[in-house]
């Protein structure tokens, strides 16, 4: 499997955008622009996936779902409105999960 800045390189690229030109989009909550040492960590593995803020800008900078990347960030949704789930929905969804991807294997 991919690592979550494994990803991040291969989207930047497939969208034909420098790091240059993708840090300039991902803004820190002063507005100024993340830098492009921090795009280079991030895409060799030097720094843990960011913020969920970052994820999300980077998702809409790349065009994917953000639950893409949060999944290779290794990030579940948390939904503060229904407060934890239960365990059963937890194996619930992770079974829904499994034979959702075996499907794609099957075709």
């Amino acid at each position: 499997m991919k690592t979550f800045g494994q990803l991040i390189s291969e989207l930047r690229k497939q969208r034909g955008l420098t790091q240059k030109a993708l840090a300039a989009q991902v803004k820190k909550k002063d507005g100024v622009a993340i830098g492009i040492a921090y795009i280079n960590d991030i895409e060799h593995d030097r720094r843990n996936p960011p913020s969920p803020d970052f994820v999300a800008q980077l998702a809409a900078v790349l065009g994917v779902p953000v639950e893409v990347l949060q999944y290779y960030a290794g990030r579940l949704p948390s939904d503060k409105k229904t407060g934890d789930p239960s365990h059963e929905q937890i194996v619930a969804a992770y079974r829904a999960f499994r034979r959702e991807i075996e499907k794609k294997r099957r075709h």
